[in-house]
């Protein structure tokens, strides 16, 4: 459970911002309902230096990411970090392609303890040989370091992330904010993927999933103003019966009181956080309407 930037601020990330949203984490009582993530997603990085290490942006990032790792550790809270398996994000920022043991003895050093990894401008790489190589590259910088394989489900990683050392791994295309199916993007590519286009997508993954190794339908998207309250509770009930990730995505510091007694409602996270493990399942469908189940 923890909060990562991208669904609502994508680019716009920075020091100030960062170290506020780890702050609302705690005041906001998410840290006691369980949330101890702070991920920083893309575009923090600028470029590499003439020893191919990676560039925090100086501007966004005043005081280096070390800095910021250790702030939100003074918190109790954990510190997450993006980038990709290609030679760039898909922000066109430097990726991990070839710098794989390079970045993660630099993860390791600012204190990272969560890796976002994409999948962006990948070319022909096989995906299950680039996240092995991360993992391995992660377990020999010495940290305990959470690997999220964000492959969009397009190799089938629930057949293959346990095995390479992934901890959660992405079974869809990114989620949108709103309710329903896949929608074409303005350009006629495909898709926008609303909660019931990513919930169908679950069916039949559930053997997949279990403690310290989850299926991911992709953050959430409670709070940033695309649904009803109604549809977002939906939403994290749902993620909730699949057992699924739960890392919010909202602007903590100015969500109303609706959005947070949704994201803290102790009754449905219990629900996510089972002991067990057991992902939910579609027991019943008739045309539109179903009914999902978790043990």
């Amino acid at each position: 459970m923890g909060w990562n930037s991208w669904n609502k601020f994508q680019c716009n990330v920075s020091e100030d911002m960062i170290k506020g949203m780890a702050d609302a984490v705690v005041k906001s009582g998410m840290k006691d309902a369980g949330y101890i993530y702070v991920n920083i997603d893309d575009c923090w990085q600028v470029s590499r230096d003439e020893k191919a290490n990676i560039v925090v942006d100086p501007q966004r990032f005043p005081h280096g990411m070390k800095a910021v790792g250790d702030y939100i550790h003074s918190l109790g809270l954990k510190f997450g970090v993006y980038s990709d398996a290609g030679s760039q994000t898909c922000a066109g920022r430097p990726g991990g392609l070839g710098h794989e043991y390079q970045d993660a003895i630099q993860y390791a050093a600012w204190g990272v303890d969560y890796l976002k990894y994409d999948w962006c401008h990948t070319t022909t790489q096989d995906a299950k040989a680039s996240y092995a190589n991360i993992r391995a590259a992660l377990d020999a910088a010495g940290r305990p370091i959470v690997l999220s394989i964000c492959e969009w489900g397009t190799a089938k990683p629930w057949l293959w992330g346990k095995e390479v050392g992934g901890n959660l791994w992405r079974t869809t295309g990114d989620i949108s904010d709103r309710w329903g199916g896949k929608e074409k993007w303005p350009d006629g590519s495909c898709c926008s993927n609303g909660v019931l286009a990513i919930l169908d997508e679950q069916v039949g993954l559930q053997s997949y999933a279990g403690p310290g190794h989850w299926n991911d339908p992709d953050m959430l998207e409670v709070g940033n103003g695309g649904m009803t309250d109604t549809e977002y509770r939906s939403h994290f009930s749902l993620w909730a019966t699949l057992a699924a990730p739960l890392i919010a995505g909202n602007d903590l510091r100015t969500m109303t009181p609706a959005i947070h007694d949704i994201l803290t409602n102790k009754e449905v996270i219990a629900v996510d956080q089972d002991a067990l493990g057991r992902e939910g399942e579609r027991v019943t469908k008739n045309g539109d309407a179903e009914v999902w189940a978790k043990q």
